[in-house]
């Protein structure tokens, strides 16, 4: 069995207080629980500049039971962190004393600290992310320009989504106008036109969920899901239309956010006029997952998240260890020159691949989808997703049309090449029986307008028809003639 390390992580922040235990790979951390209290500690300190002794008390309370909970989960790390609302508070040191009076090791983060974990959060996702991540919590707003792995520029504002709503209810255009004088005063941001925004925090999460719903989106995925600038304001509008009535009916909403989304949407509205990214993207990772990625060492940083997350659920029931990445490298002479974001896709449809085994026959082209489209990869779009699913499909002999309701989300010659992916890893399945040393004797390329699958002739024995025939059918799909070639 593999040891799983839990990672805990309990976030203090302004609107909710959220204990997450994370198990997985260290550079794929997956989400094993995830419990939250909405104590509210952002409203107190917007009234009064202090937290409410009522909301406080409901604070400490749960963090209380997250302190109990992380001694019986017995985790190997654990991070406390207290963002905007504490860091604002008059009595935000005496608040942080009562939580390490808890035995939780709290610590308070400055702004410029929360905006670097949200930053390194997307990052650790998104490896070649560039743009600007947008983290907008319950009393602040972080701004972070991201680029090649790094953390370029930061700035926090004192504008989270309570601060928001004060600005809407004074009137049309104060937010506005607000948020305009404020980016005036950040430098860097007047040269993030045509930039991507990445947006973190469940206020953003929530909105994609209403954008997924209005488009009717065929995957319908929150993490890293697209919102393009064109649609922002055909958002805001339905959203009024709606009413809260009607965003309360929707059944992937959470109630909870409901009455922050009409202010969430008009943010959005105005980053979009303000700075004119080129698209948005809502992430699933954040701040949590920022404070994880910045204890590794740079080597496991440097590692590919769908990879490590691929090969450590493959691990769980592959039939030979090492077998997707031979099967991989094995196909590399077949695909040379491939873009980089097309070759990790395929190496992670490699590495999936060899769990088949454990599905029922009659189902195995179905898993295969499900597993791709479903799986809790880290740092894939809904077209990653279905380029993936097209590819096990096809390696698990999947011949009807099941994935034809996702056709609108990739290129056909995009679902074209992963179906060929498909046909040659499972001509690798065949012709090896999993057995890596089989892959790393043969050989398959395309050598002169040919397709060639070459076995030496100490293994001529595992030429046969089977293996001519899926042969066959990968050199149709290429458009080639093919042939096998012993010795």
């Amino acid at each position: 069995m593999r040891h799983v390390s839990r990672r805990a992580i309990i976030d203090i922040g302004s609107n909710s207080i959220r204990l997450v235990v994370y198990g997985g790979p260290p550079r794929a951390p997956v989400v094993i629980y995830n419990e939250k209290f909405a104590a509210g500690l952002g409203r107190g300190v917007l009234a009064t500049g202090a937290l409410d002794p009522a909301d406080s008390k409901v604070a400490l309370q749960a963090l209380a039971r997250f302190a109990c909970l992380v001694k019986l989960m017995d985790v190997e790390s654990l991070q406390v962190a207290a963002t905007a609302a504490v860091r604002d508070a008059s009595n935000g040191g005496d608040f942080i004393e009562k939580v390490r009076a808890l035995g939780l090791p709290a610590k308070l983060l400055t702004g410029e600290a929360e905006a670097a974990a949200s930053g390194l959060g997307v990052i650790a996702a998104l490896p070649t992310a560039d743009g600007i991540v947008v983290d907008l919590g319950g009393g602040s707003l972080e701004l972070v320009r991201i680029s090649a792995g790094k953390i370029r520029e930061t700035a926090s504002l004192n504008l989270g989504i309570f601060s928001v709503a004060e600005l809407t209810a004074k009137g049309p255009g104060r937010l506005r106008k607000y948020l305009q004088k404020r980016i005036a005063d950040i430098p860097w941001l007047w040269t993030a036109n045509d930039l991507p925004l990445y947006l973190v925090g469940g206020s953003w999460r929530a909105l994609a969920r209403v954008h997924i719903h209005l488009t009717q989106a065929p995957l319908p995925m929150v993490s890293n899901h697209v919102i393009p600038c064109r649609d922002v304001d055909n958002l805001v509008k339905q959203m009024e239309l709606m009413g809260k009535e009607g965003l309360y009916e929707l059944p992937s909403l959470p109630a909870s956010r409901v009455p922050m989304l009409p202010d969430a949407a008009a943010l959005l509205a105005a980053l979009n006029d303000i700075i004119s990214p080129s698209y948005m993207m809502v992430c699933a990772f954040g701040l949590r997952e920022g404070l994880l990625f910045q204890l590794l060492d740079e080597a496991e940083r440097a590692k590919d998240p769908l990879i490590c997350g691929a090969r450590f659920a493959a691990a769980a029931a592959q039939r030979f260890p090492g077998y997707g990445d031979a099967l991989a490298e094995w196909l590399g002479a077949l695909f040379p020159g491939e873009a980089r974001e097309l070759l990790r896709l395929r190496h992670a449809a490699c590495l999936l691949a060899d769990l088949g085994w454990s599905t029922n026959p009659e189902f195995r082209a179905l898993s295969g989808e499900e597993l791709a489209l479903h799986g809790n990869w880290v740092g894939l779009t809904a077209q990653d997703r279905v380029i993936m699913a097209t590819a096990l499909y096809a390696t698990f002999g999947g011949q009807g049309d099941d994935l034809a309701r996702l056709s609108s989300l990739i290129e056909p010659h995009i679902a074209a090449r992963a179906r060929i992916w498909g046909l040659a890893m499972r001509l690798g399945h065949r012709l090896s029986g999993g057995a890596s040393a089989a892959l790393s004797s043969c050989s398959i390329k395309i050598d002169g307008g040919l397709l060639v699958l070459k076995i030496p002739q100490a293994l001529a024995a595992l030429d046969n028809p089977a293996i001519r025939g899926r042969l066959a059918r990968l050199g149709s799909a290429l458009g080639l003639p093919e042939t096998v070639k012993i010795g």
